[in-house]
């Protein structure tokens, strides 16, 4: 074999074992999301308690947010119920109701109750509500570029740590990135991390899941009549 020959197939190698890891990644990837798309299938609704804490960059300061979390699926679409119990371990009651296009934000303390109406981004909107809780793995491809980060344990669940850059650029994104930690086997997810680009991140961990055992009543808010509403 000539020089010329060898270097060419030396050069050939080295391209093959580089891209080894990219096509076992590649692999491992559609193995996760084939298993979210059968445990989507299987998804009614579920429960959780959850902690966020929304990190503000400028002035390195955290505020940590609890309470109890609900989704459903409901005729074609995804319904969620959050019921706000403390802020920074404080007590500051306050109820999130997603339903039918609308975001309905209660606050018992001041009887006040605010509706948004998702309009032309209720896509959108649900797509972030699914994001680990009932959404499909073709849902994800669809929407997300995904890199796969390999499986990691949380509170003794393997999870899946998908880190998910959208796939349209530029007009008005909410995030550069978004990481979650889902288990593939129930298409939830136990950890997710929020960043944008002014350095600020949420991140939200649910624990103490229960599957496929939310009534529809759950996803309801009982607003008393002498609380004043607002639309916008």
């Amino acid at each position: 074999m000539n020089r010329t020959k060898l270097a060419c197939s030396i050069a050939t190698a080295l391209l093959i074992v580089a891209s080894l890891p990219a096509l076992a990644q590649g692999a491992d990837l559609q193995k996760v999301l084939s298993q979210i798309d059968a445990a989507s299938q299987r998804f009614q609704s579920a429960q959780a308690d959850f902690t966020w804490d929304q990190f503000t960059a400028v002035v390195q300061s955290h505020e940590i947010t609890t309470g109890t979390i609900a989704f459903r699926r409901a005729g074609g679409g995804t319904e969620m119920m959050a019921d706000v119990k403390t802020d920074n371990g404080q007590p500051a009651p306050k109820d999130i109701l997603y339903k039918n296009g609308e975001l309905a934000y209660y606050q018992p303390t001041i009887k006040q109750q605010t509706i948004f109406s998702a309009g032309a981004n209720r896509q959108q909107y649900e797509g972030f509500l699914t994001l680990g809780f009932g959404g499909s793995g073709k849902d994800l491809a669809a929407n997300w570029n995904v890199n796969f980060q390999g499986m990691e344990s949380i509170d003794g669940t393997q999870t899946a740590k998908l880190d998910l850059t959208p796939k349209q650029t530029g007009g008005n994104q909410m995030f550069t990135h978004i990481t979650i930690w889902i288990d593939p086997t129930r298409a939830i997810s136990l950890k997710q991390v929020f960043f944008q680009e002014s350095g600020d991140t949420r991140t939200a961990v649910y624990s103490n899941i229960q599957m496929n055992q939310v009534p529809a009543s759950a996803f309801v808010l009982k607003v008393p009549r002498d609380v004043q509403t607002s639309r916008k």
